[in-house]
């Protein structure tokens, strides 16, 4: 679908920006009388067009420049199928894409988003009424005519029509898709009975729903009406992400987020998730008891990406997580995050005396004697410890440095960095051990395809179960303390933030913060100041 996106306007008395359109000269007179159902974000703003009507006006409800540009977007690929589609002749459904379009309104969520004028419905979703109210609506919805005096099975067919942007559609198919909705509506009204009176079971209804499949010039492949899988947008989300330097990681996250939602919902169709469905889905992940900060931060931070993503490039209408939170219980805490002394003696002497046990690598007791020293001298994270190289160590001057880069795997920021070596390392012999190692990592083996990720996580497990036999505090991160630690101890002994924060790798709290950076030189004389742990034989 190619069109030209207009400029957004600025209105006067709100900072808010404006989409405003013309319609077309050659749909002008058939998009009268035309009820628009307009995506904005993650609401959706209704417009009747009218004859006096030249163009399309609507708040954008943003003043960000990105969610402008994303909104944007997202209100001219709905506008373009509406008019797209009054241009063909009226669409013809088949059966099967009725039933298709019918899932719309299987869930509670769908329906109360749809129709909001079904009151007994939306309440019935919400529960603020009691489980009764399910036959109520039911009822009301097989009559020929409600209270205002239309009939609420076609309008209810209206409104899944309008809201996929298909506008324009052959009278009989609509009647047709009336007809399967009432039904899926029907199949939804008794799995919420069975659910109000505690059966949870899976409903077997639910998956009879075929994929949404419409190919012709009014929806094209780029359409909202068009049959888009969760997982395929998962999958764009990466070709395009991967580019911009986004790790494998995160689209692992992203993915196992999308698959729990596909089975949760029973249906991969992108198309047909709204905000309740999530908002339900969250519900589950807590009932479960995965922690809110899992829940909030991986799933559904993720869908909200790939459902942004979707959105921008004009697959979906709205963003159905775009305004979904996670609110999660303030942290009782009952210590420091950093080690206590107690705690920093044990753990370095631990390391200092191991001996290799049962059948462990020559990698893994290395590991274990050196990447805990390592990480008390430079506030490291330990997975960009234990995946240092032979390489990465090297003596500049007389003063030894290890490089923390991207090229040996995953490093937050995404930024190399030099480290200053502290003498009391050189001083135990880090740097013989270093230069007697094979070439290549220091701590890790690679899988016979160069794959370093899952060995990584490996010995980042086996150091914590090494930590944890001493520290039994599970208040304390058995690594993340060193952290913490180092940067008490280097505020101790007079070392500025900002050289704390470039040996660390913390982002700078300012932006002139960020300019510049953290010499070596810097660094001889902050670690000059940092004490040497000392530690009991």
């Amino acid at each position: 679908m190619h069109f030209r996106l207009v400029r957004p306007v600025k209105r006067k008395g709100t900072i808010n920006q404006q989409f405003n359109q013309r319609i077309p000269a050659d749909v002008r007179d058939r998009a009268v009388g035309v009820t628009l159902h307009i995506p904005v974000g993650h609401q959706v703003v209704r417009k009747t067009v009218t004859s006096k009507d030249h163009a399309i006006r609507v708040s954008l409800r943003a003043s960000t420049p990105s969610e402008i540009k994303v909104r944007q977007a997202q209100v001219a690929g709905y506008l373009e199928t509406v008019w797209q589609g009054l241009r063909e002749p009226p669409l013809v459904l088949s059966h099967r894409q009725a039933v298709a379009l019918s899932r719309d309104v299987y869930g509670w969520g769908s329906l109360a988003e749809i129709d909001p004028d079904l009151s007994d419905a939306e309440s019935a979703f919400t529960g603020e009424i009691g489980g009764g109210v399910y036959k109520n609506a039911m009822a009301r919805l097989e009559a020929e005519t409600d209270p205002s005096g239309r009939d609420p099975a076609m309008a209810t067919a209206h409104q899944i029509l309008v809201r996929r942007g298909l506008v324009n559609v052959n009278p009989v198919s609509v009647e047709l898709l009336a007809r399967e909705a009432l039904r899926s509506l029907k199949d939804g009204f008794t799995k919420a009975d069975r659910e109000t009176a505690g059966d949870y079971s899976p409903d077997p209804k639910a998956s009879r729903f075929p994929p949404l499949e419409i190919a012709n010039s009014t929806t094209t492949a780029t359409g909202p009406a068009a049959a888009i899988s969760l997982t395929g947008l998962v999958e764009g989300w990466w070709t395009e992400a991967k580019t911009a330097g986004r790790t494998i990681s995160t689209y692992e996250s992203y993915k196992s987020a999308a698959a729990r939602l596909i089975e949760f919902l029973e249906n991969d169709d992108a198309a047909a998730v709204t905000p309740t469905n999530l908002v339900a889905f969250k519900d589950h992940r807590l009932a479960q008891g995965v922690s809110p900060k899992t829940v909030g931060d991986s799933d559904i931070a993720g869908l909200r990406s790939v459902f942004k993503w979707a959105v921008a490039n004009l697959k979906l209408p709205s963003n159905p997580a775009e305004a979904i939170t996670v609110t999660r219980p303030k942290v009782v805490r009952t210590r420091d995050k950093g080690f206590a002394p107690e705690e920093v003696q044990a753990i370095l002497a631990h390391s200092l005396h191991h001996h290799r046990k049962g059948r462990e690598s020559d990698r893994l007791v290395a590991a274990k004697r050196w990447v805990p020293w390592l990480c008390a001298y430079s506030g490291g994270r330990l997975g960009e410890i234990v995946q240092l190289r032979k390489q990465d160590i090297r003596k500049e001057g007389e003063y030894w440095v290890m490089t923390i880069t991207p090229e040996a795997g995953t490093v937050k920021d995404k930024e190399v960095r030099l480290v200053v070596l502290h003498r009391h390392l050189i001083e135990q012999g880090f740097a013989d051990f270093v230069t007697g190692a094979p070439a290549g990592y220091l701590f890790l083996k690679p899988r016979k395809d160069g794959e370093t990720r899952g060995v990584r996580r490996s010995v980042k497990n086996r150091i914590t179960e090494f930590v944890r036999e001493v520290v039994k505090d599970k208040a304390v991160a058995p690594n993340h303390g060193w952290r913490h630690l180092f940067k008490t101890i280097g505020r101790e002994a007079g070392i500025q933030d900002s050289v704390l924060d470039g040996i660390c790798g913390h982002a700078s709290k300012t932006v002139g913060g960020s300019y510049g950076g953290v010499s070596l030189r810097a660094q001889v004389e902050a670690f000059e100041k940092f004490p040497a742990f000392i530690v009991s034989s």
